[in-house]
């Protein structure tokens, strides 16, 4: 198996979602409960899209959406109340119509990489709630943004489960 970037080398990408672990975010086992780890993810998923011509706003504005289709998630180091966390994104790779991202939680605090969730999403027309494909100018921003992380001096291992179709 390979193993995950340092959390220096992550922490040299845009941080999302920057924010303490609130206290009502905790679960019985004094830890962030699994259900706000893919939250928060989510969250700086789709802050990071964005700046590829993604708004959230996207279903209103403009009848354009991305859904979840599969995610896998790996947990490395647990997250705990106060602990101040964020997340970097690494898009892999896309289709007609899917994305495939790498989006990691960081624990900021204690200078770890805490969780890294592997995701396929889909380019959906709100109108028919159906897949579409990419609208050009989107395409193009993500193409950039991938070859743009190609780049990284590092290597992000993924799960092998999650796969563009």
């Amino acid at each position: 198996m390979s193993t995950q970037p340092t959390y220096e080398q992550l922490s040299a990408l845009p941080a999302y979602a920057v924010q303490p672990v609130p206290m009502p975010f905790e679960d019985i086992n004094g830890h962030l409960n699994v259900r706000h780890y893919i939250g928060i993810a989510s969250e700086g998923l789709d802050e990071s899209l964005v700046s590829l011509g993604i708004p959230q706003t996207w279903p209103i504005t403009a009848g354009h959406a991305c859904f979840s289709a599969e995610h896998h998630c790996t947990y490395l180091a647990e997250l705990r109340t106060g602990d101040t966390m964020s997340a970097r994104v690494r898009l892999l790779g896309r289709s007609e119509r899917a994305a495939h991202v790498l989006v990691y939680l960081l624990d900021d605090t204690h200078q770890r990489v805490s969780y890294v969730m592997e995701e396929v999403f889909l380019h959906i027309e709100m109108e028919t709630r159906k897949t579409a494909p990419w609208p050009e100018d989107v395409a193009a921003n993500l193409d950039r943004q991938i070859a743009s992380d190609a780049g990284l001096p590092f290597d992000s291992p993924t799960s092998g489960c999650l796969a563009l179709r």
